[in-house]
């Protein structure tokens, strides 16, 4: 018997790091609004009393980038007597954006590779490693820690957005660990919560009283509406619960630490639970394979487990600068396929076209945007890019797909045993 313990934490939308996501995917959505053929790499830094973004943005659009980065801010809560520090309508706002480099441009305006076929014309916007992952653990195919730890993250901050908790400030992250048999959750060992507040919390200014009240309040108010819902529940008497565990954390967000565009990619993916190929999503366009690739792996892992191929499933694609066609395309299962990995990795390749030209047509990436009132992109930069039921996200809505691979397989078996 296989008995261990796994962790994953997620962070929520004050976070610094995300703060920089949100804008860096801000700048993004308001370009291909407007542009849907925008070329964006947006980086932000966010410090004490300062938010900055740079990168290179080749695009027709007229976007006030000041105005737009004060929104994001403001939005998130950095603003008035809750600013924690950093407030949206007084810190500093600097833009640096160049244009896209013509070698690169080249590259991605026409492939290496194409051959006729307008798909083959969109080059891979630079080389990489891509992961995608799907499992039965949870409704939405996600590993259960990490799904755990953006419930939790977002209960957090809406009940701080509800004024619920009225000491809550924007900054925090979530951590949950569980408990593993035979591959199969069977336990929540442990809940981990840091969460930003005022000095004084309920009429309580020393350490051990604020910590006990903010406690019993999370627990009330965050953990158990949290997951209410589910089959495997945390329990008061078995669970692990620490709350802010150096005693106190009044100085948050920019004000406690800088933030940078792209530094929770596993809070943004998996949880660690499976392989990350390293680039990340935030601020960058549909020809960066490093997001669009990503989003379609997660598709085709999903088609697999949701089709009952396999019960976990990792897809790794990679790519060259230029090159519309993968360098490679694999797929592990961890001994749960119900074919071998190679079969699987030939049914992939059969069935899924993942050139970046036509993972941007099929997802309509381009023109998300547009499409969703202006804005899609800046709400895939917190809690997760995968498993959200809230987004509609097209590299989530494997029904169809799944039946057709199920098909496939079916057809294949059928003839293969009339050979």
């Amino acid at each position: 018997m296989s008995r261990y313990v796994f962790t994953s934490e997620s962070v929520t939308e004050g976070h610094p790091d995300k703060i920089c996501d949100q804008v860096s995917d801000a700048v993004l959505d308001a370009l291909l609004a407007q542009d849907p053929t925008s070329r964006v790499a947006c980086e932000t830094v966010v410090n004490t009393g300062l938010c900055m973004i740079t990168g290179e943005v080749t695009s027709k659009a007229q976007v006030d980038f000041i105005h737009l980065v004060r929104n994001v801010i403001k939005e998130i809560g950095y603003s008035g007597a809750r600013a924690g520090g950093f407030d949206a309508n007084s810190c500093a706002v600097l833009v640096a954006l160049d244009q896209q480099s013509p070698d690169i441009a080249q590259g991605v305006n026409e492939a290496d590779d194409h051959a006729g076929d307008p798909l083959d014309l969109v080059g891979a916007g630079d080389q990489g490693i891509m992961f995608g992952y799907a499992c039965n653990e949870t409704p939405e195919l996600m590993p259960l820690p990490i799904s755990l730890a953006h419930r939790l993250a977002r209960r957090l901050a809406e009940v701080r957005h509800n004024d619920r908790l009225d000491y809550l400030l924007p900054d925090g992250k979530t951590q949950v660990s569980v408990v593993y048999e035979n591959d199969k959750p069977i336990a929540i060992d442990t809940i981990l919560i840091s969460t930003q507040h005022t000095a004084e919390v309920a009429g309580l200014s020393d350490e051990n009283g604020v910590r006990d009240r903010i406690t019993e309040d999370l627990w009330t108010h965050v953990v158990e509406p949290a997951t209410a819902d589910l089959v495997l529940k945390p329990s008061r008497d078995s669970t692990k619960f620490l709350v802010n565990p150096t005693g106190k954390f009044v100085v948050g967000g920019p004000q406690g630490d800088a933030g940078l565009t792209g530094r929770k990619i596993i809070v943004d993916t998996y949880g660690g639970y499976a392989r990350h190929g390293g680039g990340a999503f935030s601020g960058k366009d549909p020809t960066k394979v490093d997001r669009s690739a990503a989003y379609a792996a997660r598709y085709v892992a999903k088609c697999l487990v949701a089709s009952g191929l396999a019960e976990r499933a990792e897809v790794q694609l990679s790519y060259a600068i230029g090159v519309a066609k993968p360098v490679s395309i694999l797929v592990e299962s961890f001994g749960t396929g119900k074919v071998t990995n190679a079969e699987l990795t030939e049914l992939v390749q059969n069935h899924f076209d993942l050139r970046p030209g036509a993972i941007i047509e099929a997802f309509g990436l381009r023109n998300l945007p547009q499409q969703r009132g202006g804005r899609f992109y800046q709400d895939t930069a917190a809690y997760g890019h995968f498993g959200r039921n809230d987004l509609n996200a097209p590299w989530e809505n494997v029904a169809a797909k799944s039946e057709d691979l199920l098909k496939a397989e079916a057809k294949r078996i059928k003839q293969g045993a009339a050979v």
